[in-house]
């Protein structure tokens, strides 16, 4: 197995990665206060009902995966094969006007997770932005994904945000926020 740069025929190939995400735990947002003054809490809860899906990429993460893979938006993709099958794959776009590198996905395949792949191909993409002088890498996760956002934590990455809103109006009621992770470089 070795890292290597990612091409736009590794897109094709990405449902030949199995990204089921499964968990048993989510991180619970409690919101408090009105107007100016609401604040957020997150804690760690188990799930009522163990959480198995098939963690498919939506048509706008796919498009935004197409832009960096054919070059038409600067960025840095990183691909894994095994055994002649694509493994895991990991790209950022880059946002030079922000200075951020934002990792749009890093996939692993269920049978080779928790071998650090995921790490290196993560800190990869760390040391690029470093290399081209960004002041930071940031993700986007949901709080029942509980193993991103373990991942992104133990990376040493800090939640810098939320919203209870980007997906639909319910995101709170179905334990799905948006959070937003930063690591600064600087």
């Amino acid at each position: 197995m070795e890292i290597r740069a990612a091409t736009l025929a590794d897109l094709d190939r990405l449902l030949e990665i199995d990204g089921t995400l499964e968990s048993s735990r989510y991180l619970h947002l409690d919101r408090s206060g009105e107007g100016m003054a609401v604040s957020w809490k997150l804690e760690d809860r188990p799930l009522r009902v163990k959480l198995i899906e098939p963690n498919a990429l939506d048509d706008d993460r796919r498009f935004a995966l197409r832009q960096v893979l054919s070059g038409i938006e600067d960025g840095a993709a990183l691909a894994l094969e095994h055994e002649g099958d694509l493994a895991a794959l990991a790209v950022a776009q880059l946002d030079a006007t922000a200075g951020v590198l934002r990792v749009l996905e890093v996939r692993v395949d269920y049978e080779l997770r928790r071998q650090g792949i995921g790490s290196a191909m993560l800190f990869t993409m760390i040391a690029t932005a470093r290399e081209r002088g960004m002041r930071a890498v940031a993700a986007r996760t949901q709080t029942n994904h509980f193993p991103a956002n373990q991942f992104l934590a133990k990376a040493g990455f800090e939640i810098a945000g939320l919203d209870t809103h980007l997906s639909s109006n319910h995101d709170l009621v179905k334990e799905a926020v948006s959070l937003f992770w930063y690591l600064a470089l600087d």
